[in-house]
């Protein structure tokens, strides 16, 4: 534990450094329904802002999402609802963080999870974030375009598998020389890639990947073509509504999925923009290199995912071995130390959310 820096008010306990990374799409399921209520009592106010954003364009309020009676993938997945629900949730996450006790010294996320971290350091306010979050995952409610799937490029024991990248490689180009098929790589999620397509594409991928463990490759439901030139549409219309006034300097340094670093110092706000609703919407998110990038630039003390759920928990375990971040080259590395003393802190895991909360 280093100790990085002093609480002026009391002298007593060094803070330790800290990296925050939001997660994307996909992470509130059956499990996490009630999240805000359970965890959130607190963030009336917070959750209104965003419900009152919400009503005004005629969507069900995240209040009302999040107290169903039942998960439903109709009403719970879509983008319209999923990614303001999951914005909330990580939002709220954050606040609770123990500043006392942690210092945040950069974020990041994944996928759709850069637009929270844009929100987490501050480059978007509270109002420009649900606008920015809102607008870009109610983009294809009136249908999808394209979908995603996802299969592992790594081994049992979470070290990267060079025979699995050459086959999604190989498949990649093998699909898009197929008339009518077109697949990208979408995103690099720790040991695992996911794949983004049309639906003639897609299929054929499913065809040509070997079965894996009676999962993958696994469809994501309810996923676009993110990540991909499909979105090119999107990107364009991204541009056209959210206007350059809705960006700020961060005030919290943010890793991106190249790997750039955004700092309260350098940060040009139209180059900002231009790469979040750009390049950030129609190329590949490499969130295996953005979580290297900000453990070697930043070396924190731990590392807090927030919630909801902890499905990132997993592809950020498996970026950091492939680096051996903080010393671990295997799974059994990780397990061992998660057991003694947790340098990964996903707060929506129960057991180790305490951790990052107030002692």
């Amino acid at each position: 534990m280093s100790a990085t820096s002093i609480d002026s008010n009391n002298g007593a306990k060094p803070k330790q450094r800290v990296v925050v990374i939001a997660p994307g799409r996909g992470c509130y399921n059956k499990e996490e329904l009630g999240y805000l209520a359970r965890f959130h009592p607190d963030k009336k106010e917070f959750i209104a802002n965003i419900d009152a954003y919400r009503k005004a364009l005629g969507q069900v309020s995240i209040a009302a999402l999040d107290a169903e009676a039942k998960y439903s993938f109709k009403l719970h997945t879509p983008g319209e609802n999923a990614s303001a629900l999951i914005y909330a949730c990580a939002m709220a996450d954050f606040m609770d963080i123990d500043t006392d006790q942690f210092e945040i010294v950069a974020v990041t996320g994944n996928s759709m999870g850069w637009y929270i971290a844009l929100a987490l350091a501050g480059a978007l306010s509270p109002e420009a974030a649900i606008g920015v979050i809102n607008t870009m995952g109610s983009m294809m409610s009136e249908g999808l375009i394209g979908g995603q799937l996802i299969y592992p490029e790594m081994n049992e024991q979470w070290r990267p598998d060079t025979t699995k990248t050459a086959l999604l490689d190989r498949v990649i180009a093998d699909v898009n020389r197929h008339e009518g098929c077109e697949l990208f790589t979408s995103i690099f999620l720790g040991g695992y890639r996911v794949l983004a397509g049309n639906e003639a594409g897609l299929k054929l991928a499913e065809e040509q990947l070997p079965q894996l463990d009676d999962r993958y490759p696994m469809r994501l439901y309810n996923h676009g073509a993110f990540h991909s030139p499909l979105l090119n549409g999107v990107s364009e219309k991204g541009l056209a509504q959210l206007p350059l006034e809705l960006f700020q300097t961060p005030k919290i340094p943010l890793v991106d999925g190249r790997g750039q670093i955004w700092t309260q110092y350098s940060t040009d706000t139209a180059k900002l923009r231009e790469y979040t609703l750009g390049e950030q919407v129609v190329e590949p998110y490499d969130f295996s290199k953005a979580v290297a990038v900000v453990m070697k630039e930043f070396a924190p003390d731990r590392v807090i995912v927030l919630g909801p759920g902890n499905t990132l928990g997993g592809p950020v375990a498996q970026s950091l071995i492939a680096m051996n971040g903080f010393g671990w080259r295997t799974k059994a590395d990780f397990s061992a130390a998660q057991l003694s003393e947790p340098r990964l802190i996903a707060m929506g895991n129960e057991q180790q959310r305490s951790l990052a909360l107030t002692e």
